[in-house]
């Protein structure tokens, strides 16, 4: 099978949302559907708690489903619903906004490093309004598929490896989405993987560098793939990266700050729903 090349790379920017959180945009924002069915990509991570402690204060979203991964740190996540998580090292929050979510997520630290990801998953039309919910995933659940120079994370997702399939924790059955960790501890490091064709494809390095598809990627640089072919990948050492794919949806996306829906009526709506107090109460029939 020949590999996938790489068509475009991205490097990340600095930005601030929330409560004034410094963090890296690895991308979102205009032209989203190159990137279907991912809509953003958000590194956040520093030692100083000025840059952290201000957290993500209370706020909607409506449409698409939120992953966030902790490497490092101790975050606290509430919602309208009542639920209440707590994510520390290494684990994983699958929130599905749905028909409509308010919820706050707030740093249970005051010092130390706080490190970790967020990527924004679109929903199909049909499921847009779905009832929200949400689920955390306990660094200990998530399978780790040892390599002979490091190891894999699959949050997501299936990996043909050595050891055969290993299922990650979460399935999406509309974007079959695969979320890998991948780390390289020492030593050469090389692997090939099978994803289905015409997949949307992303290796984002957030240490040290990597060859993807013949083309070497520094840290705090994504690639977005060709659309067949294998996804391969090398590291002459010590290297940690995220292997990211899905089905694209191919429906429109009309994104407007915190909502994503199919066309502009549906943002407005999504508007007047959380002016009026009734976004979290909405749902389809």
């Amino acid at each position: 099978m020949s590999a996938r090349r790489v068509e475009e790379m991205l490097v990340a920017r600095p930005t601030s949302d929330g409560d004034g959180v410094r963090l890296m945009r690895v991308f979102g924002g205009q032209d989203l559907s190159r990137f279907d069915p991912f809509l953003m990509l958000d590194e956040f991570g520093s030692q100083s708690a000025s840059d952290y402690i201000g957290g993500f204060p209370s706020h909607p979203h409506r449409g698409f489903e939120t992953v966030t991964y902790m490497l490092d740190g101790h975050m606290q996540h509430r919602d309208h619903m009542g639920n209440v998580g707590e994510l520390r090292n290494g684990d994983v929050q699958w929130m599905t906004a749905g028909s409509g979510v308010i919820h706050s997520e707030m740093p249970q630290q005051k010092e130390g490093r706080m490190r970790g990801f967020q990527l924004w998953l679109n929903l199909a039309a049909k499921d847009k309004m779905q009832p929200a919910s949400y689920r955390d995933v306990p660094a200990a659940d998530i399978p780790v598929l040892p390599r002979p120079t490091g190891h894999i994370k699959a949050i997501a997702g299936e990996v043909q490896g050595s050891l055969g399939p290993v299922r990650g924790h979460i399935a999406r059955p509309m974007t079959e989405p695969l979320y890998l960790d991948i780390v390289v501890d020492k030593g050469a490091y090389t692997e090939s993987f099978a994803v289905p064709e015409d997949d949307t494809v992303l290796v984002y390095v957030y240490e040290g560098s990597a060859v993807v598809g013949g083309t070497r990627v520094e840290k705090s640089r994504m690639v977005r793939l060709s659309r067949q072919g294998a996804v391969e990948i090398a590291a002459e050492g010590p290297a940690k990266l995220l292997l990211i794919a899905g089905r694209p949806l191919r429906e429109p996306i009309v994104h407007y700050g915190p909502f994503v829906m199919n066309t502009r009526e549906e943002i407005e709506q999504a508007l007047t729903d959380y002016r009026n107090g009734t976004l979290t109460r909405r749902q389809a029939h």
